[in-house]
């Protein structure tokens, strides 16, 4: 899409405020609607939307593959490691009370933990999605093994078929 000028102004200006906009989901998530998975989503679409515009390959040297799997298991042990630290400091997994000086502390501190795990696996794996699924596989030859075009023909319902026989070449 190097042709297309306008649109790759235009993705330039946008991808800035698409994070920005994933980090206010992220952070706001606490407060209101909004929270990890949505700010995953939508971090990863931005550069989803670079990746449509320039291409699968710059994308992948802004981001590569191997960091995504590292960023998804970041995440999880993010998730995770929270739950563990309550245990640890005497609490039941998950029950974010016992991770700071008071309570409330504690349940601020533990949810945006948590959140900020969920935000960054769901969005290394929707972007690994998008890498996946747009690998282009190459065309298969369907010529013969010689180089040589071989003859079709065309059946009652419009479709080309190989020819079974000698006979059937013939005709």
């Amino acid at each position: 899409m190097k042709h297309h000028l306008v649109l790759r102004v235009v993705t330039k200006l946008l991808i800035p405020m698409i994070i920005l906009f994933a980090f206010y989901v992220q952070f706001h998530g606490d407060y209101g609607p909004g929270g990890g998975f949505q700010a995953g989503v939508i971090f990863a679409s931005a550069f989803i939307l670079h990746g449509l515009v320039f291409g699968v390959a710059e994308t992948q040297k802004v981001i590569s593959p191997g960091i995504l799997k590292a960023t998804a298991a970041l995440g999880v042990l993010l998730y995770a490691g929270t739950g563990l630290a309550s245990m640890f400091f005497g609490g039941e997994f998950l029950n974010y009370s016992t991770l700071a000086a008071t309570p409330v502390k504690g349940q601020h501190l533990g949810i945006l933990l948590v959140e900020l795990g969920v935000g960054i696996t769901v969005a290394s794996i929707m972007l690994s999605f998008f890498y996946i699924f747009s690998e282009q596989q190459k065309p298969q030859n369907t010529g013969s093994s010689t180089g040589k075009k071989q003859n079709t023909r065309r059946s009652k319902t419009g479709q080309f078929k190989k020819p079974n026989t000698e006979k059937d070449q013939r005709s």
